[in-house]
């Protein structure tokens, strides 16, 4: 399964980053996603959501609401099956607009989905 993780961090401290190992453990090919680009856990960072070229299942967020309505049009383009919004990173407005886009949308912890294998 294909998923972004928008936010992702370096930091092995960040829920982010422990998202961005933990999706790799359960064999998922992950996208991380942050603006400064580099790497996370050996893996690209796509500066923006468009860079991404291939199909994406889950998009989940650790972003806050603020950053993440500015990245509205590209996780609308994005078309992913569904948007996970993560603690903090909740977005009422940005899931209505998902959800109306055929969108499933989910607020969750991924790390909690993926240790109850509800992922």
């Amino acid at each position: 399964m294909n998923t972004a993780v928008l936010g992702a961090s370096a930091d092995p401290e960040k829920y982010s980053n422990k998202a961005v190992r933990f999706l790799l453990e359960k064999g998922h090919r992950v996208f991380p996603v942050h603006p400064k680009g580099g790497e996370v856990e050996g893996l690209k960072v796509y500066r923006t959501l468009g860079e991404i070229s291939e199909p994406v299942d889950t998009l989940t967020l650790y972003v806050s609401a603020a950053v993440s309505t500015q990245l509205q049009d590209q996780i609308l383009a994005l078309k992913p099956r569904r948007v996970i919004f993560n603690p903090g990173a909740e977005n009422p407005a940005l899931a209505q607009a998902v959800g109306q886009a055929g969108i499933q949308t989910l607020e969750a912890c991924t790390l909690v989905l993926l240790r109850t294998s509800q992922f």
